[in-house]
């Protein structure tokens, strides 16, 4: 199988230098309308897809991104690896706005979106435990200190509703009881339709700002958040492409078992199956279902 990497964020990541063939494609999904056309190029002869999470123009919150239409069609394009790019905030000092950090995990606190492409007519159950992938997140890791970004390799991302930024008290639980290191609105469900779906995950979060439990800082300002992301984007860039040169061209079988997450997942007898049901899951189940 080859190798084709997926990159799920803003306007400012997808614009890199050296894409060749480039065209944006229009990808229909079983699952709604994905949040905008998909660009599809190479890179260093590497297939690549680029989606812009909350389309261009920044249409969608982050409630109503389509997240499962996206993860649906970036499978149907074939993409095997996904790395995520979002903007987050800080509940650690020394993880300073400028910063990149590998999340490996989640605690999702989001409440009003569709996290699973499974349901009735089909149950399946896969595990999180670890929710991304060490070896995709390794490649970033390394892609994103050869850019010049003080990297951190690991943390954990509290994943809230929005579209409004913390409470004091809400910041304060996330830091001081809950452990947290990084906060946003976009990872999930994101991060377990990925594993649903069999694909390499990795989150890379570009840190804005402090979030509200920061005495020195206050209340999230938007137009110093924007400020950071324009001044990250060089580096998200650069990282993207970094990954892209290392990435195996050959797709090998994962050592953290992502693209066999759903071998004794599926719950439902096969006759019990809804056929409507499987007929959407196709790309995402499909290599189990057949």
């Amino acid at each position: 199988m080859q190798t084709r990497l997926g990159i799920i964020g803003g306007s400012g990541v997808y614009d890199i230098e050296g894409l060749q063939d480039a065209r944006w494609a229009t990808v229909k999904s079983p699952w709604g309308t994905p949040s905008d056309q998909i660009l599809t190029g190479t890179l260093d002869g590497l297939p690549m897809a680029f989606l812009p999470r909350h389309g261009r123009g920044h249409t969608h919150s982050p409630t109503t991104v389509p997240y499962r239409a996206n993860i649906d069609a970036l499978k149907r394009l074939g993409v095997s690896d996904v790395i995520s790019v979002s903007a987050c905030g800080s509940f650690r000092e020394e993880l300073a706005p400028g910063d990149f950090v590998i999340v490996d995990q989640f605690i999702d606190r989001t409440i009003a979106r569709e996290k699973s492409f499974f349901g009735t007519g089909c149950v399946a159950h896969v595990s999180v435990a670890h929710p991304t992938c060490d070896r995709l997140g390794d490649l970033c890791e390394a892609a994103a200190r050869n850019a010049g970004v003080t990297t951190h390799r690991r943390g954990t991302y509290l994943a809230m509703e929005g579209p409004q930024f913390s409470s004091l008290a809400e910041s304060r639980l996330y830091r001081d009881v809950w452990g947290c290191d990084v906060i946003g609105m976009t990872n999930m469900p994101e991060a377990k339709l990925a594993r649903e779906a069999e694909l390499c995950y990795a989150s890379v979060a570009m840190i804005t700002d402090y979030d509200s439990w920061h005495p020195d800082h206050g209340s999230v300002d938007i137009s110093a958040i924007i400020a950071t992301l324009t001044g990250n984007a060089a580096q998200a860039r650069a990282t993207v492409a970094g990954v892209a040169a290392t990435l195996p061209r050959s797709r090998d079988i994962c050592r953290c078992g992502c693209d066999r997450a759903l071998d004794h997942a599926i719950m439902t007898a096969p006759e019990k199956r809804d056929p409507a049901l499987l007929a959407k899951l196709d790309a995402v189940a499909g290599r189990v279902l057949k």
